[in-house]
């Protein structure tokens, strides 16, 4: 590959690139509600050579009584994953899903999570390829073994109990909510059993970072955005947050876009937050749907 790519990548760009040799793209599509629906369409026609991750097979764990949805799989856990993609540690990731992002980022979030910065997120995502005119294909490809070996970066993640005993102490982080307002006021909760946020916590709908056209805002846009939310001073040991840990990497990426220190990643998040019915939340008397 003549050059890297950390955060964004155009489908034009890609679509030049598709015969480098250490080039690895993973199709992340995916449907909250019918899980088994993104890897049928990554079986009807996907990009060229790409490999298929499942949200809840491949960038998450087991669900537990106590954890949130989507739980972050271990550093060894992954790394098997990311080694059966074909995944090497000079390799140059990409990953798409249906558009918006949110799940490309979460694979994004976890490879920058284990140390591998040569990761990507495709800018408007099959959608954009697709618009593009770019080639499909049905083959599933078989590549060989990668030989990934992480390197995990140390306070990246942010537990349920640092974020209870913050909140305790006036010490909790700041804290950014990716969901849309509507749920972060707590008006409706389609998904999870209990309306609201956690206490203090900012919210930027991660919906924000993307422009009518689905692809990503510039990098001053962002920029913008956040200091209108955080002001002009770059946050300090912050932390983002959504439902399940999944379009709060969504916010990461924007983050980085936008030239901010990177935030450590609530990976439990709200879902896991209301486990414990004594937690606080706002509004106080959210309750279920």
């Amino acid at each position: 590959m003549p050059e890297t790519w950390t955060t964004l990548v155009a489908a034009d760009r890609l679509a030049e690139r598709l015969d480098a040799p250490r080039l690895v793209v993973v199709d992340c599509r995916f449907d909250l509600m019918n899980p088994a629906r993104g890897r049928q369409d990554y079986l009807a026609g996907h990009v060229p050579g790409a490999v298929y991750a499942h949200l809840d097979d491949d960038l998450a764990a087991p669900v537990t009584a106590a954890s949130g949805r989507h739980p972050l799989p271990s550093p060894d856990t992954f790394t098997a994953t990311l080694r059966r993609l074909g995944i090497d540690n000079d390799s140059q990731v990409v990953a798409y899903d249906g558009g918006p992002g949110g799940i490309a980022a979460r694979l994004w979030w976890m490879l920058r999570w284990l140390g591998h910065d040569a990761v990507a997120v495709l800018d408007g995502g099959f959608a954009a390829w697709t618009a593009g005119g770019h080639a499909l294909e049905r083959d599933v490809p078989a590549p060989p073994a990668g030989r990934f070996t992480p390197q995990p970066r140390p306070g990246a993640v942010l537990s349920t109990a640092e974020l209870e005993d913050g909140l305790r102490s006036a010490g909790a982080p700041l804290l950014v909510d990716a969901r849309e307002a509507a749920r972060y006021r707590g008006d409706s909760e389609p998904i999870d059993s209990v309306a609201g946020h956690v206490p203090g916590a900012l919210n930027f709908p991660y919906v924000g970072n993307l422009g009518p056209d689905g692809r990503w805002r510039r990098p001053a846009a962002l920029r913008a955005a956040w200091d209108d939310l955080l002001g002009a001073a770059p946050p300090d040991g912050w932390a983002v947050m959504c439902g399940s840990g999944v379009t709060a990497c969504h916010l990461a990426l924007s983050a980085e876009l936008a030239g901010l220190p990177p935030p450590r990643l609530y990976a439990g998040s709200w879902s896991e937050w209301i486990r414990d019915p004594d937690r606080p939340r706002e509004p106080a008397g959210a309750g279920g749907r």
